[in-house]
């Protein structure tokens, strides 16, 4: 058969071209070898935030006496929360497939196979398409630690299907992944060490507000070794043994299990990319111009595989435009104001330069930095704890950067990217009549 697009992935950016192209008349096959939805809905985004939402209540109940509310002897149980988020994930996934149902989309499940720029292979099928747009994702990178292969290790996918209550817990690599899981397994009582390389945790945000979340978990009982390196790991009976090494020394740590978190790759392999010949980054990753084009001008790659942010809304801004610019329209990728969050408890959030980046960059910026118990809101519903905004504006007064700790901040932190993409000062974002009380004030309180 003949489609006018055919779609290799069917996460973020695979589902949302479907369904722009469905919508807009297109003839669309969407091909996904495991679940719909992708890494994001099935094993990452979607039940992450559902198990850390169940943390938080969590929580929330055992320090209820600061509200005035007293609960009494408040647990949890581990198997229901996994339950439950095994029930919201079906409940999205059955979601996407009724979209894609609507806009006429065809869903193959299989492996996909390139064989030309117009030509795929899925099982013993072949199927043409006037347009191709690859969206096949990024998989968790294990680093060729010694003795790995002796240890039952987890990656994100076995923490989050674990019914099992741990007592310790090692996590390997401090970036969002490790410290979404550290955040909930310190919820539920677990002891929890985090190793980080890097001289801070999440590398990509904020360094000052990332240094203050540290210490916030720090003071719960998790444990940071920054600066350090893993050398090896083994197993003693039914506990792992990292090894590690920094400028203190040599050590090791046990725990009943190992998350390794050190980051994702994007997948390059096992779907026939290299039949395109398409030109590739330094890093190996497919390179695409603003209108998500690879160097063969009919075929598209969005989300991961580009390498730009491995995030889920940008893959949908992503295969947004990429439809777009097969539709005719005039569309570019912008990634000026992509918003990065840590669901922490409190939460983390940041868009456009951090200091670090700034500075990289050579732009000339001044901070404005405020607590956060200047929003009332933030008062009544954070007792005895506080957090952070600061924002970052350039020689012109412009908005090039805002981040924020507390909750929460992956709510309001998209009014700052939008203020940021839009270009706006300082003076024209202050004319904004912001709603009160309400959290979003701080940024109006900050300038």
């Amino acid at each position: 058969m003949k489609y006018q697009v055919i779609i290799i992935g069917g996460g973020p950016a695979g589902y949302t071209a479907a369904e722009v192209a469905g919508k807009a008349g297109l003839s669309v096959l969407l091909i996904e070898k495991n679940s719909l939805g992708g890494v994001c809905l099935n094993e990452g985004c979607i039940p992450t935030k559902t198990l850390l939402y169940s943390a938080k209540i969590y929580d929330n109940a055992r320090h209820a006496s600061k509200y005035a509310v007293n609960v009494a002897e408040a647990s949890f149980d581990l198997s229901k929360i996994i339950c439950r988020k095994s029930k919201v994930v079906r409940k999205l996934v059955l979601g996407v497939k009724a979209k894609l149902a609507t806009n006429n989309v065809t869903i193959l499940s299989g492996e996909a196979r390139i064989i030309d720029k117009n030509t795929v292979r899925c099982g013993d099928e072949t199927y043409e398409g006037e347009n191709l747009i690859l969206c096949t994702g990024s998989e968790t990178f294990i680093p060729p630690i010694k003795g790995i292969e002796t240890v039952n290790y987890w990656t994100h996918r076995d923490a989050l299907d674990n019914k099992e209550i741990l007592s310790s817990l090692v996590i390997v690599g401090g970036g969002v992944i490790g410290m979404e899981f550290a955040s909930f397994f310190n919820s539920l009582g677990v002891q929890v060490t985090v190793v980080e390389m890097m001289d801070e945790i999440l590398g990509g945000m904020d360094k000052e507000l990332s240094a203050l979340l540290r210490t916030e978990y720090a003071k719960r009982g998790v444990k940071f070794l920054l600066s350090t390196k893993v050398v090896s790991l083994s197993q003693d009976g039914d506990l792992a043994v990292v090894c590690y090494e920094n400028a203190e020394g040599s050590e090791s740590v046990v725990a009943d299990k190992i998350l390794m978190s050190v980051g994702r790759r994007p997948v390059t392999k096992g779907f026939g990319l290299e039949n395109l010949e398409i030109e590739r980054t330094e890093r190996g990753n497919i390179k695409v111009n603003a209108q998500m084009q690879t160097s063969i001008p009919s075929v598209y790659a969005c989300g991961d595989l580009t390498g730009f942010s491995l995030l889920a809304h940008t893959a949908v801004r992503e295969a947004e435009v990429a439809v777009h610019t097969i539709l005719g329209k005039a569309d570019v990728m912008s990634y000026r104001a992509i918003p990065g969050v840590v669901y922490t408890n409190p939460e983390i959030a940041g868009v456009g330069e951090t200091e670090e980046s700034a500075s990289t960059k050579a732009i000339n910026y001044r901070i404005v930095k405020l607590p956060m118990a200047y929003s009332g809101r933030f008062v009544a519903e954070n007792e005895g704890v506080n957090g952070v905004c600061k924002i970052l504006l350039d020689e012109c007064d412009r908005i090039i950067g805002a981040h924020v700790l507390g909750n929460p901040a992956s709510e309001i932190i998209a009014l700052a990217g939008t203020t940021i993409e839009l270009g706006l000062t300082a003076e024209q974002w202050k004319k904004i009549v912001f709603p009160h009380p309400t959290v979003c004030e701080i940024f109006r309180e900050a300038l």
